[in-house]
């Protein structure tokens, strides 16, 4: 597929999002894309989320993802590329922040309901998201004009339940801390358990944050992020249920945040309580709402970034821990104090963005038979 590549809409340490367009009309592609490039040394996150959006493509609750390919620069670069769903209503950070920093308990009822629907798939399909937040609910344009919720970004996600890698060796990434620290449920700070109860944690800070506009625990951006994942991780705490909420809301957050996963409601379970059985259809696409970009980082503080530990690569939502964390001590074998572990969840970077009205045309440089090679060579590497 030859595609015109557009304007840069973000840009971290590991990968850049432009707007994109197909030069012709392929019958699987819209107008307008988003496109994720990274390295192809640097690919490996990228081609996961392309082989997790594969396995969800059927759930209208998930962002479409259209392809990959390669490309090669004219210093001879090549790069990774995935076509994704342009969002052209922003997601559900910048909405709250233009809404005035509450929205309507009617319009959080139908949010909440489609996040749970994509989230229900998700783990039907036997995946963990991991970073379930407001900056990864996309709202897209239906073709009759009304707002479509979307999860995106599932660069961390895991495989639900897997222990070992394909190797049958013990996977040490997979017991590595990942998420968003205020969204993490008390199991994955104390014991680095990231399994589908963490999700429905997550989806409870996001109901919460929606209805108040504030984060589900009660902080200000300059608090002691150390402290505050103590008290998620390590004190019989849970978070306030906003008072703005009716009883049947409440009631939906209690179920959220019970502190036993094993205890905690499940996508399905949640889908059936009142406060979601009677949510609206659907909502009318607010266009005030609309941002220039579904794809812009953040604009929160470094306290509220991703958490992952990976030596190949990295992004503006990722952090990595120094080396005397890395090895046995993200495997399960051995146990930092909860003092260590928090000291590892505060740490931050900066985010580094920049914008450019250039547009090139791009012509792949090869056919799939050069993303499997691609893909085999990645896992060879591994």
């Amino acid at each position: 597929m030859e595609w015109v590549k557009g304007e840069i809409i973000g840009k971290g340490s590991f990968s850049s999002v432009y707007l994109a367009t197909p030069r012709s009309n392929f019958y699987e592609s819209p107008p307008l894309m988003a496109v994720k490039s990274s390295l192809v040394s640097q690919s490996s996150l990228l081609q996961k989320e392309k082989e997790i959006l594969t396995q969800l493509r059927d759930c209208p609750q998930i962002l479409n993802c259209f392809g990959d390919d390669l490309t090669v620069e004219k210093n001879g670069e090549k790069f990774y590329n995935l076509f994704l769903e342009f969002a052209s209503g922003g997601n559900l950070a910048q909405l709250l922040k233009k809404s005035g920093g509450s929205i309507s308990e009617s319009h959080v009822r139908c949010y909440t309901k489609s996040i749970l629907q994509g989230i229900l798939n998700i783990h039907e399909k036997g995946y963990v998201h991991c970073d379930i937040k407001l900056q990864n609910i996309l709202l897209c344009c239906s073709s009759d004009g009304s707002t479509e919720v979307k999860i995106a970004d599932f660069g961390l996600a895991k495989k639900s339940g897997q222990m070992k890698n394909n190797s049958g060796e013990i996977d040490e990434e997979i017991f590595s801390l990942r998420g968003t620290p205020l969204y993490m449920a008390p199991e994955s700070v104390s014991s680095k358990e990231f399994e589908s109860p963490s999700d429905i944690w997550a989806l409870g800070c996001v109901m919460s944050e929606m209805i108040s506009g504030k984060p589900a625990w009660r902080c200000r951006a300059d608090s002691d992020v150390s402290a505050l994942l103590y008290r998620i991780g390590f004190r019989d705490e849970v978070p306030e249920i906003p008072d703005e909420l009716c009883e049947e809301g409440k009631d939906f957050l209690r179920k959220c945040f019970v502190r036993d996963p094993t205890k905690r409601w499940t996508a399905e379970m949640l889908l059936n309580h009142p406060f979601i059985v009677d949510s609206p259809v659907s909502l009318p696409l607010n266009e005030k709402a609309s941002p220039r970009s579904a794809f812009d980082f953040p604009e929160w503080s470094s306290q509220e970034s991703s958490i992952f530990n990976s030596i190949e690569s990295s992004s503006p939502s990722i952090l990595h821990f120094d080396e005397e964390f890395n090895g046995s001590e993200c495997s399960g074998s051995s146990s930092p104090s909860p003092s260590d572990r928090i000291r590892q969840l505060a740490w931050g970077n900066e985010l580094n963005l920049s914008f450019t009205d250039s547009w090139i045309t791009v012509r792949t440089e090869s056919s799939v038979s050069g993303i499997e090679e691609l893909k085999l060579q990645s896992s060879k590497s591994q």
